[in-house]
């Protein structure tokens, strides 16, 4: 491979390649070949656990004699007016050391230019009417940003398979989307959400809670643990088969995620619940929406939805927002 663009900051650490050139990336591609075993976990810096859980693994799906690569590259496509494009935060140096960390071997982190040229793409990706609901009604025009950076690299990165996290639920959903209908030669897999030990879901934007709006911030998991918590006992209920001892871990990261439940219904209540206490602490959580979504369309699941379901979840807590989600099973048959 090319010569290396970044310097380990101490001994012993693992070794890791920076290119920030698509010519000198592409280079480095080329002197690979072992077919099957190339893995790309696409982020916009700010590393944390979550995103080491995905690089993780990456590498556990490719083996050591893989390509895992990370991608760095905070994308305006997908910044709305007023978003945080500006002060999202960029922190190279500590990003490689946790990539390396975790089993990396290339950092892609090129410019805006390297991947756009002179200026935003005038052919984009439409995420269509399963982008327009939920985080796309928030942010209009969000989910083509996304779907058209990942597609660009896909094709720059050229993997056999790529890492998402299930924490982006909509997202994961309207990538594989992508991927299937427009036959993209690459598997999707995603990863369990990984969470602080309280429950907090990992997030870059985290970083801009005061200690007082992170407190507020941990009724998102709390309202989705307490609505799983009520499914279970729908369902136990209703004698489910396979719902007693389905609890999930709520500290540390997710199980396989699908908890079998009974009872949309008390599902949202329960959760809902939650939300409305923490709507009057001080600072305020905002909701923006609380609800169980059918994940193959990603639209309201029914009251009598039967199957895998994703109870999810956007609120502010200050200028902060903040996304959660667990995934859900209603009904026999899992």
């Amino acid at each position: 491979m090319s010569p290396k663009l970044w310097t380990k900051p101490s001994p012993g650490e693992p070794d890791i390649e920076l290119f920030a050139r698509r010519a000198d990336f592409d280079a480095a591609l080329a002197q690979f070949a072992a077919p099957g075993r190339t893995a790309v976990v696409m982020t916009m810096g700010a590393l944390h656990d979550g995103h080491a859980a995905l690089i993780r693994a990456a590498r556990a799906r490719v083996g050591a004699k893989g390509l895992v690569t990370v991608t760095v590259f905070v994308n305006p496509l997908q910044f709305g007016a007023g978003e945080d494009l500006d002060r999202y935060p960029r922190t190279l140096d500590a990003d490689l050391e946790v990539a390396a960390a975790a089993g990396a071997d290339i950092v892609f982190a090129p410019s805006a230019e390297e991947v756009y040229g002179s200026g935003e793409p005038r052919i984009r990706m439409s995420a269509g009417a399963m982008g327009e609901g939920y985080e796309g009604a928030t942010r209009p025009g969000h989910f083509d940003g996304v779907l058209t950076v990942v597609a660009k690299l896909l094709h720059l990165t050229r993997p056999d398979v790529a890492f998402f996290g299930e924490k982006d639920a909509q997202q994961l959903v309207l990538v594989r989307r992508m991927v299937r209908d427009l036959d993209f030669p690459v598997e999707i897999v995603g990863v369990p959400t990984v969470r602080e030990g309280d429950g907090l879901a990992l997030s870059s934007r985290n970083r801009y809670l005061s200690a007082r709006e992170r407190d507020t911030a941990l009724a998102l998991s709390r309202a989705l643990f307490a609505g799983r918590d009520a499914g279970l006992a729908a369902a136990r209920s209703a004698g489910v088969t396979g719902a007693a001892g389905a609890a999930e871990a709520t500290g540390g990261g997710d199980t396989d995620g699908l908890v079998q439940v009974g009872s949309p219904a008390a599902v949202r209540a329960a959760a809902r619940a939650v939300l409305a206490e923490a709507a009057r602490l001080e600072p305020p959580l905002v909701l923006d929406y609380l609800d169980v979504i059918d994940p193959e369309s990603f639209t309201e699941a029914p009251g009598d939805h039967t199957g895998e379901a994703v109870l999810a979840v956007a609120a502010k807590v200050g200028s902060t927002r903040l996304i959660d989600n667990i995934r859900l099973w209603f009904g026999a048959g899992r």
